[in-house]
């Protein structure tokens, strides 16, 4: 580290007498020098003063050693971190941090279970794996959307040509007969609202266990 300040020291402006320039000749040397050496944290950006310091420390006793402190953090920094230049500027890689800090906020309360997950637990039900929003069309090698616009439950509903299932043929629907693709369309709202009725039946069945009528 005492090399690295030396070069420090050494690419500061001089007078022509080989002196640092000092217009005012109180600037002080950004080598820092104590009894008790600072130890440091750089991952966190922190270094740590055990030097004792006077009772009552006046206002300027403070600020002399915030200053070195701050000064010598500095040259831990410039001396021990690499240090490269990208296209975004200089950068400096800080090593990992080594002093635990408390968290901001305390730690969130356990969430109650709900009564599903009570039930679930008790009688050993896994909840099934979320699946996305998009599917893998292997014809058009393309994620498309597994509902709703051009989604993958409206396969074969635009084809202009379809193969008929014989036993099927054609329906006919308040005296019209429906084509193929309209089968599917139909066929896909009527599971819709199949669906639907379950699910209110499944709501009033859990209202009625739960007390609240049905």
């Amino acid at each position: 580290m005492t090399e690295g300040l030396d070069a420090l020291e050494a690419s500061l402006p001089r007078e022509p007498n080989g002196q640092a320039a000092d217009t005012n000749n109180t600037k002080p040397s950004v080598i820092v020098s104590k009894p008790i050496p600072y130890t440091f944290d750089l991952g966190n950006l922190l270094v740590n003063d055990a030097n004792p310091l006077p009772p009552n420390p006046s206002p300027a006793h403070l600020s002399t050693a915030a200053r070195d402190c701050a000064q010598a953090l500095i040259n831990q920094l410039l001396t021990t971190c690499p240090i490269k230049s990208s296209s975004d500027g200089v950068l400096m890689t800080l090593p990992p941090s080594t002093t635990p800090l408390p968290r901001e906020k305390p730690l969130p309360a356990k969430k109650e279970q709900t009564k599903w997950e009570k039930f679930a637990a008790k009688k050993g039900i896994k909840d099934k794996r979320k699946e996305g929003k998009l599917v893998f069309d292997e014809e058009t090698q393309e994620w498309v959307p597994k509902w709703g616009y051009k989604g993958k439950n409206k396969d074969g509903e635009g084809d202009w040509i379809v193969e008929v299932d014989e036993k099927k043929g054609k329906k006919e629907d308040k005296g019209n007969e429906i084509g193929v693709g309209g089968e599917g369309r139909r066929e896909r709202k009527e599971k819709v609202r199949r669906n639907e009725r379950s699910q209110r039946a499944n709501e009033r069945r859990t209202r009625k266990n739960d007390g609240g009528g049905g």
